[in-house]
């Protein structure tokens, strides 16, 4: 495994350690599998999809969860029990293996929605940025009034 020497980022960021942590996720999830295959889109400045190919899964084998800015896609897939046993197979190339990917979200992106549709799972988001984040100019010799000082 690479090291990576941050020690420059800390100079110049406040709060790197944040950035630290990222980089550590990002590493451990480079030993995640492969399965499934996904894309991720940027639809729009603000706006993504991923797209994961689950082929033989259904609705109700997938759960979609987001917790403290991280996508988790789970699937299970039902043994069907005494039809799979009697199913003989010369090449069974359509993995049905269960599965867990989980995506580190930027801060202020929020999950939309999500589709399923010949075998491909649709997962939309946004970044929403709230208005308290977003630049707004000072004007030299301006006063703040006392709400905005408190924001």
């Amino acid at each position: 495994m690479r090291t990576i020497d941050l020690s420059p980022l800390y100079r110049s960021f406040i709060g790197s350690d944040h950035l630290a942590s990222l980089v550590d996720a990002a590493a451990r999830s480079e030993k995640q599998s492969t399965y499934p295959p996904y894309n991720i889109e940027l639809l729009s400045d603000d706006k993504y999809r991923v797209t994961m190919a689950i082929a033989g899964f259904s609705k109700d084998d997938v759960t979609i969860q987001v917790e403290e800015n991280t996508l988790t896609i789970t699937g299970n897939k039902k043994v069907e029990g005494k039809e799979n046993a009697e199913r003989k197979y010369l090449h069974k190339g359509i993995s049905e293996r269960n599965f867990e990917r989980k995506f580190q979200l930027g801060d202020h992106v929020k999950v939309l929605a999500a589709d399923m549709e010949n075998g491909l799972l649709h997962i939309d988001m946004e970044r929403v940025i709230p208005d308290a984040k977003k630049p707004r100019t000072i004007e030299i010799g301006s006063r703040l009034l006392e709400n905005e000082r408190s924001q």
